[in-house]
């Protein structure tokens, strides 16, 4: 005891010196480990985003194909009047025409985000244009190659409806998306808003039904009660859809000088617009259901539009608008509710 305490100063310098190098060097480590444990927590995060992000990009992919072909179904069956009308001619014609609209579907979607790489960057960095995944080159083969193989089928087929639909559907996707003089239509938000009007309300009800009606049963055109209301209804659809992709894109819409709705009026008001217009449209819809002569008709498209109707506005009031991830959620629950008609569309009679 008395040798550690006859010790000289410098000496217990030292000792102090040592202890507290020991300390820091503790206290180093231990700040390294967390150092470590910050960044392999940001490393999953960053995963987590990625795949969020690879997942939404597969989920889009899968609602638009779905979509497309859910309506060519449903728009099919209104052709149907008897049960042995569902023969195996009816398959083969809409095989014919699913397989085409789908082709012409990858070039219009191929397309516009060719035209849109730097813009994707911002607003959709998960597409494989936008990621680097696909080189532009591979793109424009793409692109090409699937435009050729619509209009090859709908040749071979022999189907003038079918032909047409894959025209116009050709011609508007171009003005829409190129940027060419006079042409990147979706510059202007009432004219973008037409292009998805005319494709999805009146191209895919009217031609596809022509298809099936004309080429398939070779009976005369006709336009039936069902076939008007569908063009009707998802005339609005197309409308708030045309209204509400633009909502999450605002920041970067903004930044490249595209005038959408959401950049002029503000998202809160666009989202609201879009809101009541699909509640008025299911009113009326409910409305019709009531005056058809049919009960069963009347009772099931009755019901599927109060039923629809009212998750819509639960659903409306419980977004976030300032959260671009719940209005991003929210758009692709319209995509459901367009789904969900589609199955209700071939009961109105």
């Amino acid at each position: 005891m008395a040798s550690i305490l006859s010790l000289p100063f410098s000496s217990a310098s030292t000792v102090g010196s040592w202890w507290r190098s020991q300390t820091c060097a503790a206290s180093y480590c231990s700040s390294s480990y967390q150092t470590k444990a910050s960044w392999y927590k940001t490393e999953k995060i960053q995963n987590a985003c990625s795949t969020v992000r690879q997942q939404q990009q597969h989920d889009l992919k899968h609602h638009y194909r779905g979509i497309e072909t859910l309506s060519i179904i449903s728009v099919s069956l209104l052709a149907v009047e008897k049960l042995s009308d569902i023969s195996p001619a009816f398959f083969v014609g809409l095989l014919e025409a699913v397989t085409a609209a789908l082709f012409m579907n990858v070039y219009i979607v191929g397309l516009n985000q060719l035209s849109d790489i730097e813009i994707d960057k911002i607003n959709k960095p998960y597409l494989p244009l936008a990621s680097g995944e696909y080189s532009f080159e591979t793109g424009v083969i793409i692109v090409a190659s699937f435009s050729i193989m619509s209009f090859l089928l709908a040749w071979l087929v022999g189907s003038w409806p079918l032909f047409w639909a894959l025209l116009i559907s050709f011609v508007l996707g171009t003005t829409y998306s190129i940027d060419l003089p006079l042409l990147r239509w979706k510059r202007f938000a009432v004219v973008a808003a037409m292009c998805i009007l005319v494709v999805r309300a009146i191209i895919v009800q009217f031609a596809f039904f022509l298809h099936m009606q004309t080429y398939v049963y070779k009976r005369p055109a006709m336009f039936p009660r069902s076939l008007i209301f569908a063009t009707a209804f998802m005339g609005f659809f197309s409308v708030v859809i045309a209204l509400f992709k633009d909502i999450p894109d605002i920041e970067g819409d903004k930044m490249f000088g595209i005038r959408s709705f959401s950049v002029r009026l503000g998202q809160k008001r666009v989202f609201w617009i879009c809101v009541s217009l699909l509640e008025m449209a299911y009113g009326v819809s409910l409305l019709l259901g009531a005056a058809s002569s049919c009960l069963w008709s009347k009772i099931i498209t009755g019901l599927g539009h109060v039923l629809l109707a009212s998750v819509l506005w639960y659903r409306a009031k419980s977004v976030d608008l300032k959260s671009k991830a719940a209005i991003t959620s929210f758009y692709m629950f319209i995509w459901k509710l367009f789904y969900a008609e589609y199955f209700i569309i071939p009961l109105v009679r």
